[in-house]
């Protein structure tokens, strides 16, 4: 994948988000992150409280989401309409819930934007990331998000290192990207639009679009119908 690649530009449809403002902002999705907080904040004190309730400090769910009684909202989070957050989900914080998301059972997020569509439907992990339209986490996979030597993360592409400036930056995950089930994400993973990764894949840099990805590393573009 080349640095080019990596644009918000190049790995969102920004219609499908609430968050279409401030991402434009910024040329990488990454960079998004350190304000995801305070815009968040921001955006629920706009909502209109005839279609959103507040359910807790910085706390807004649209009236047709699903939210079940066994889940933990801590804001700022947005859920938004017809997304159903399931049986212990923990939220913890900084979480933009798009339109017909799904937040599964025992599914941890932090400081995330989840794009309308999205599924992280059992047991996922997902922290520092934006997920794109109709994205989907299989059962168990996660994103990893800080480093072990907890040094600034780093974009790897095909052109060089991009450095983050930040130690917390979990995936990227394009339009209609699948991960299967019990992947790692490790940290600065970005998966281009319509790729699919293996299952049980421990994922380090990047994935072109529309390409596979399988367990050994290989990467190779989908075939044509």
């Amino acid at each position: 994948m080349k640095k080019a690649d990596t644009k918000i530009t190049e790995l969102y449809d920004l219609t499908h988000t609430m968050a279409k403002d401030y991402l434009m902002q910024f040329t990488y999705p990454w960079e998004a992150l350190a304000g995801l907080s305070d815009f968040i904040t921001e955006l629920g004190k706009s909502l209109n409280p005839e279609e959103y309730e507040l359910r807790g400090e910085n706390v807004w769910v649209h009236k047709t989401a699903v939210v079940f009684d066994s889940a933990y909202l801590h804001g700022p989070v947005i859920v938004g309409p017809k997304a159903q957050v399931r049986q212990c989900a923990f939220i913890r914080e900084s979480a933009l819930i798009g339109e017909g998301a799904v937040v599964g059972n025992s599914t941890e997020l932090k400081n995330v934007i989840l794009f309308d569509a999205v599924e992280t439907p059992h047991y996922n992990y997902v922290g520092d990331s934006i997920l794109g339209y109709h994205a989907h986490m299989g059962a168990g996979s996660i994103t990893s998000n800080v480093k072990a030597d907890k040094k600034h993360v780093q974009i790897h592409t095909e052109e060089g290192d991009i450095d983050t400036g930040r130690k917390k930056v979990g995936a990227m995950l394009g339009d209609r990207v699948e991960i299967g089930c019990g992947t790692v994400l490790n940290p600065g993973a970005v998966v281009g639009r319509d790729s699919n990764v293996y299952p049980l894949t421990s994922l380090r840099g990047c994935v072109d679009r529309n390409s596979i990805c399988k367990r050994d590393g290989e990467i190779s573009p989908k075939r044509e119908d």
